[in-house]
């Protein structure tokens, strides 16, 4: 746990801007493209698909993904672009909280980069993940609410990237479902996202780069060599439909 020098330029649009912050992990990551993906702690599974999904494309065009760290939306916007993200901690940068994504926090300490205005030993509290909001928001050029209530957290962050002049982006849902995000729509506070392919390339191009994970599959393996090679990794393959997985074995598409 280290503390910057100097607060990112980053945060100088906001009103209260952060005293102190500190950072563990790659800290180079602010100098890449940013974007943040936010959204509910319980998300379905067709938003769960779609967060992982535009995370993952974003990383392959250099962006970093930043997020809160939370259940939900936040830990598979992480997973997806892993690892290019970086967490907002509403808490001490020496407490792994929420204890659910314990491998997944530890794994960004060590990777990608957490940071949190907090010092050694404080916890979170109600009030600071609302105020850790606003710095999620202020990092990304843009804003992507995939899933969200009403009268939610993430709906402040709405409010945030809207006072901040930032965009916002959300996905198609039915109605019923996502009510924030239909009211965001609804009232031409953000912009809707019908392609996922075509969205992420108005912001850039893939970077070209080997795939062992799909190199390796050229040979037709059976899922469990993949598995023990890759873990989970080829799941999200095949939510992108890189691959295919059929009786047992692993083919690319």
């Amino acid at each position: 746990m280290q503390k910057f020098p100097k607060i990112p330029e980053y945060f100088d649009i906001l009103k209260q801007k952060p005293k102190t912050l500190f950072y563990k992990g790659n800290s180079s990551l602010l100098d890449t493209p940013l974007l943040s993906i936010v959204g509910t702690r319980r998300p379905s599974s067709y938003t769960k698909d779609m967060t992982m999904q535009l995370a993952r494309k974003f990383s392959k065009i250099g962006y970093t993904v930043v997020s809160g760290a939370a259940m939900g939306v936040d830990a598979i916007a992480h997973r997806g672009a892993y690892p290019n993200t970086i967490a907002v901690m509403a808490n001490a940068l020496d407490i792994v909280y929420p204890k659910v994504n314990e491998k997944l926090i530890k794994d960004i300490w060590q990777n990608s980069l957490a940071i949190s205005e907090y010092e050694k030993g404080t916890k979170a509290t109600k009030y600071s993940f609302v105020i850790r909001n606003r710095l999620v928001v202020a990092l990304g050029e843009f804003l992507i609410i995939t899933q969200a209530d009403i009268n939610s957290g993430t709906m402040r962050s709405a409010e945030i990237a809207l006072e901040l002049g930032k965009k916002i982006y959300v996905l198609p849902h039915r109605l019923g479902e996502s009510e924030g995000t239909n009211k965001l729509l609804r009232e031409g506070n953000a912009e809707l996202i019908l392609d996922i392919d075509s969205f992420v390339e108005q912001f850039g191009n893939p970077i070209k780069e080997e795939d062992a994970l799909l190199e390796f599959c050229q040979s037709v393996p059976s899922l469990a060599e993949v598995v023990e090679k890759f873990g989970d990794k080829v799941y999200e393959y095949e939510l992108e439909g890189l691959v295919e997985i059929k009786n047992l074995k692993v083919y690319l598409t």
